[in-house]
């Protein structure tokens, strides 16, 4: 578009919920401080997700990713769905339907064929979590929420159950966000006490080493033992310091089917270690559960039994422990540790 173009903010906000977003927002794309990503890095905090420093500049300044930038417009999606059946799964909520890159992909196509249907010569790049991008940064200018003391974007409608993506424009908009959305955590610490490996710093900041969620589907060898007894109940992510929060408490409902639980989200820790390759590949093939892999998940699954001293699963575990992969061999054994010592049986009287 030319420069002088200026789209409407109201416009774009209407086309992007007709894609799918239930929140849309505006900001100008001036550089982000370095000190706001640098900090948290050179805390040592990002555990070997060395592809967050591999392009920082990039992160810190969208224009190097689509030259011409004049807005950035900051998208949510919210995922929270009430289902019983689901209640009380092992696997974080974002990823107990559709793979959520795919759905919120599905939907910026769909936003980037609107604006291009209304104006023809606009110029877009758009991403969900893949690339290097700080959604939470763009989410907080464009007055989308505030970040909480867990590290995620708190919203006023959906909490942080939401999921967030990115599109630059070539062209202004008409009303970029005001001031930013008030921080209401206050001296509530709930989130903190929650996080059963202390993986929650002061400033707002996580560290991925201690993180469940990135034990869980990032780290693909053997999680470190101290940490391991906080498996409870988790296979895949971990929602515990969202599921404490008041601002949680009552979310509106993602509308739609694509966030809905899939069979894979119903099943128990114990179903989960025991699935067989077929399985494995039938129920997580579309989902991020898939980005674990076979091996990744049943590891996680020993933990967890192994964390809820689950007895009845010492076959199980006894079979896992001869496993081929080494690190479901390693966890199951280590999980049977966990366990109380097996009952003798009584020795016959005669």
């Amino acid at each position: 578009m030319t420069p002088a173009s200026i789209l409407s903010a109201t416009e774009v906000a209407t086309l992007a919920r007709a894609a799918g977003f239930e929140l849309c927002g505006f900001a100008r794309p001036e550089p982000i401080p370095p000190q706001v990503l640098r900090a948290w890095l050179d805390a040592g905090l990002a555990a070997d997700m060395d592809w967050m420093a591999a392009r920082a500049e990039d992160r810190l300044d969208v224009t190097r990713l689509f030259p011409g930038t004049r807005t950035v417009v900051a998208l949510a999606c919210a995922y929270h769905v009430d289902d019983e059946a689901t209640a009380d799964s092992p696997i974080a909520r974002y990823a107990r339907g559709r793979d959520y890159h795919a759905t919120l992909r599905d939907r910026l196509r769909t936003l980037r064929r609107l604006l291009r249907e209304a104006h023809p010569d606009i110029g877009t790049y758009a991403e969900v979590d893949y690339g290097p991008v700080m959604e939470k940064v763009w989410a907080v200018r464009a007055g989308l929420g505030y970040v909480g003391k867990n590290g995620c974007l708190i919203t006023e409608a959906h909490g942080s159950w939401v999921l967030l993506a990115v599109m630059l424009l070539d062209a202004e908009v008409d009303a970029y966000a005001g001031q930013r959305v008030e921080d209401r955590c206050g001296q509530c610490t709930l989130c903190i006490d929650a996080c059963p490996t202390h993986a929650i710093r002061p400033g707002k900041r996580v560290d991925s080493g201690l993180c469940l969620s990135y034990q869980t589907i990032e780290n693909e060898g053997a999680a470190p033992e101290p940490l391991r007894v906080a498996y409870s109940n988790l296979v895949f992510g971990c929602d515990l310091c969202q599921t404490v929060c008041p601002l949680n408490a009552a979310p509106l409902p993602a509308p739609g089917h694509r966030f809905l639980p899939r069979p894979v989200a119903a099943l128990s820790v114990r179903e989960l270690a025991a699935l067989t390759p077929e399985e494995h590949h039938a129920l997580t093939a579309g989902t991020a559960i898939a980005r674990a892999k076979y091996d990744g998940l049943r590891r996680n699954a020993c933990y967890a039994l192994g964390a809820m001293r689950d007895t009845e699963a010492r076959p199980l575990l006894e079979q896992l422990a001869a496993d081929a992969s080494d690190v479901v061999s390693e966890a199951a054994r280590w999980a049977l540790t966990q366990l109380p010592p097996a009952l003798n049986p009584p020795r016959s009287s005669r």
